[in-house]
């Protein structure tokens, strides 16, 4: 099992022809990513060469669904087309759009998360590395080699933590790993992953990577500690960050008392959730709440 995506997934890619499409087009490709298309105004009818594989290019969404079948999408777009390129995929029904592209306007952003969540869409980011279940299916810019599949889920607001923690934990893999983005809206959050792991039978234990800024890791803790039965270990980021600067994402942006790392940890605790103070204290309390299980089932 797997959550979002799996070996069936069918995926068009937006911006294919670009450098940056084209570049991670080939890593997903290379990790097993049933890639069946791009999409890009103007040059419908071309196509591109993957693994000695031509990989058709659409001029647009609704023509690459209805001929391929595909029901995601991950737009490597500028920022300036970004909207419009979800739009599109949002118009023509598809079922998860996961939107690359950093330095989208909020306005956009907005508009374009309304549109989809009256459409049925899920948007995952914008800002984000995309989501990942190992040995299955690759969309976005996760590097596939550096975990296997396992019984670990993991959300994320951090790309470069997403990463690490992968790495931390490869001894024993994931089922899914989603990095939903750092800007200040985003499209599935923290509670919406959490529920999808809770869901799902191949998921045993949650990781969950936080920040500062907002309260999305609060209402993630009172969500946690009312619905979710499996043990969830948790990492905030930024704990050093002084109040009233960004840092590093758009929403990383402590105002007053509120959205620090300390209080957003305090929360989790509060929910029994297990916090480390660094990503390998982390993935230690992953181990132990592995073991536990373990444990508990002999």
């Amino acid at each position: 099992m797997a959550i979002y995506i799996n070996a069936s997934s069918r995926v068009l890619v937006q911006g294919m022809t670009g450098r940056e499409g084209r570049k991670h087009t080939q890593r997903m490709v290379m990790s097993g990513t049933r890639v069946v298309g791009g999409v890009t105004p103007g040059k419908g009818g071309d196509s591109v060469t993957f693994e000695e594989d031509p990989v058709p290019v659409f001029g647009s969404m609704a023509e690459g669904v209805a001929a391929t079948q595909a029901d995601v999408s991950v737009v490597f777009v500028p920022p300036k087309y970004a909207k419009a390129a979800v739009m599109e995929a949002v118009e023509a029904r598809i079922g998860l759009c996961v939107v690359i592209t950093e330095g989208i306007p909020v306005r956009d952003t907005v508009e374009f998360q309304a549109a989809a969540a009256e459409a049925g869409t899920r948007i995952i980011g914008p800002n984000c590395p995309g989501l990942i279940s190992p040995g299955k299916s690759n969309v976005g810019i996760i590097p596939a080699h550096i975990s296997g599949p396992g019984r670990i889920g993991l959300v994320s607001k951090s790309g470069t933590l997403t990463y690490q923690m992968m790495y931390e934990l490869r001894d024993h893999g994931f089922s899914t790993a989603v990095g939903i983005g750092g800007d200040p809206v985003v499209g599935l959050k923290h509670i919406d992953v959490l529920q999808a792991f809770e869901e799902d039978p191949d998921t045993d234990v949650i990781v969950m990577i936080g920040e500062i800024g907002g309260d999305a890791e609060e209402r993630a803790a009172d969500y946690i500690k009312a619905n979710i039965t499996k043990p969830v270990v948790g990492y905030v980021a930024g704990f050093t960050a002084p109040p009233g600067r960004t840092m590093g994402h758009a929403g990383a942006i402590i105002t007053g008392s509120s959205g620090t790392a300390r209080a957003k940890k305090e929360a989790l605790e509060a929910a029994g959730v297990q916090v480390g103070e660094t990503p390998s204290q982390t993935a230690q309390l992953a181990r132990d709440a592995i073991a536990a299980l373990r444990a508990r089932n002999l």
